[in-house]
């Protein structure tokens, strides 16, 4: 058996300040850097990204493989059209030369499945539609899905199989690219598509109400585990979206894959059902960061407060660079407070330029909303950015964040790097010489994904609402192309036209 392996990854928020384009997928900070056919199989094979998982499921069951092309970006605006034909022209491509090559028995593609392109609002569907055209109706397609996708119809029909991940933080990537091999090799042995059957929810969930680690959303997915289970599918695929993107498709959906149709239906009706019963236990507290701030300072958990600073997450469309909550760390005098990270170049270039141990005048942070920090900072510790990621998330991929510094500002000690990353992993802080474990408040730019590497270290977590894109409610955002009917939160009344 022969299966060409590739991938294109982006999640796309509508109303970021900055767009993605060619720059982002050349230097995705924190992820692999963009793979080519010559490169893809060594250059993934010990990280921690889907494509991963389904390179090591192959290589143990004697499948060739047929290497393509795979890039990634982090989270921001809408991908720029030059960037989206350009990473899906190399797919294009390779896919046609692996065909010349010789047969293909399956195609498996590593996407997050958020993507908005410049003219395509469903880029994963548009992708597909060019992978199918070149593949033909009767190649069996599979693919790994970050469970953020807003899963549009046209993802299904143009597919055979899709497989999200089960888990936020997300610990399963490498599993769930392995799970997607197995049902594309399933698709392919029996010969014919799978029964499939797509549903949607008419309500946007906010990502901080997503968390599987906790209820509901922990409950929801052991529930999810009983209807796969109690109707035989082989697959199905539950994604929470991503409520940032303003087109039609965005939204939770469910899609089942069953040897018939009833079976599909009757599970992605009942688990619909489920997702409608459970609404309102999706409605989450966010605290102000004044609140917060002072909430930590009073804790006395003996282990670190960890202070989540949700709406500039930048693998949610931040930039990591809005100042509100370190501004609130500095006037409420936090004393053994480190924060993670202030994603600003020009600061961290004068950082580099003074040197360890000097103090100098420093305009941080608010490139993208045009609010800095005006600070006197004192530089503890330089770094070239560069460091292996070591957590249950993100173990093994390389990170490259450009020339980076550890500064002193009014008592509280900041992380400013060259390049945005989310915080969900603990060596961002110790390849700066910080311990987190040790901290009395460690504040980060993410909403969810750490808690896979800082919960274990956690006396206390505060999600806290400081200016950022990410907003914690998505109602508040100016939509103006999503389907009619759709409801903006858990439990509201108010939906689209």
């Amino acid at each position: 058996m022969r299966i060409a392996i590739g991938g294109f990854l982006h999640e796309s928020h509508s109303f970021a300040p900055l767009p993605t384009g060619w720059r982002d997928f050349a230097e995705p900070g924190g992820w692999p850097a963009p793979m080519r056919p010559a490169t893809l199989l060594d250059g993934l094979r010990n990280t921690g990204v889907p494509a991963a998982g389904a390179i090591a499921a192959a290589e143990r069951s004697g499948i060739a493989i047929a290497p393509l092309s795979w890039a990634f970006a982090n989270p921001a605006g809408p991908v720029t059209a030059e960037a989206f034909e350009r990473v899906a022209a190399w797919i294009v491509a390779d896919l046609s030369d692996a065909l010349a090559a010789g047969p293909l028995d399956g195609i498996l593609l590593d996407l997050h499945g958020a993507m908005v392109a410049e003219g395509f609002p469903d880029a994963e569907g548009e992708l597909l539609r060019r992978v199918r055209a070149v593949a033909g109706p009767d190649m069996p397609i599979a693919c790994s899905l970050d469970p953020h996708c807003n899963l549009t119809a046209e993802m299904v029909e143009r597919s055979d199989a899709v497989s999200p991940f089960r888990t936020y933080p997300h610990v399963d990537m490498k599993q769930a690219g392995a799970r997607a091999l197995r049902l594309l090799v399933e698709r392919a042995r029996r010969g014919r598509p799978f029964a499939r059957a797509f549903r949607q929810a008419d309500f946007l969930l906010p990502i901080t109400s997503q968390c599987t680690l906790v209820p509901p959303m922990s409950e929801v997915f052991a529930e999810r585990e009983r209807i796969a289970t109690r109707h035989g599918v082989s697959e199905l695929a539950f994604c929470f979206g991503f409520p940032y993107a303003d087109f039609p498709g965005c939204g939770m959906a469910v899609a089942a894959y069953a040897a018939d149709q009833p079976a599909a239906d009757a599970a992605a009706d009942e688990f619909l059902a489920l997702l409608n019963a459970r609404e309102r236990d999706f409605q989450g507290e966010i605290l102000p960061a004044d609140r917060a701030v002072a909430e930590a300072l009073k804790a006395k958990p003996g282990r670190p407060v960890i202070l989540a600073d949700t709406q500039d997450n930048p693998g949610g469309g931040g930039h990591g660079d809005t100042t509100g909550l370190l501004a609130e760390l500095i006037r409420q005098k936090a004393a053994k407070a480190v924060l993670g990270s202030i994603n600003d170049p020009l600061s961290a270039a004068a950082c580099h330029k003074a040197g360890e141990g000097a103090t100098l005048s420093l305009s941080l942070g608010g490139r993208s909303d045009g609010a800095p920090l005006e600070v006197t900072a004192r530089v503890l510790r330089l770094s070239n950015g560069r460091f292996t990621c070591t957590g249950a998330m993100a173990g093994g991929n390389p990170a490259d964040l450009g020339p980076s510094a550890l500064v002193s500002v009014g008592g509280v000690r900041v992380i400013v790097t060259s390049r945005k990353m989310q915080a969900y992993d603990l060596a961002l802080f110790r390849h700066l010489g910080v311990e987190p474990a040790q901290e009395g408040i460690v504040a980060v730019k993410s909403s969810v994904h750490f808690r896979a590497d800082f919960g274990p270290i956690a006396g206390r977590v505060l999600v806290v609402a400081a200016p950022g894109p990410v907003v914690a409610d998505p109602a508040t955002l100016p939509f103006r192309n999503l389907r009619p009917g759709l409801r903006l939160r858990p439990g509201a009344n108010q939906a689209t036209g």
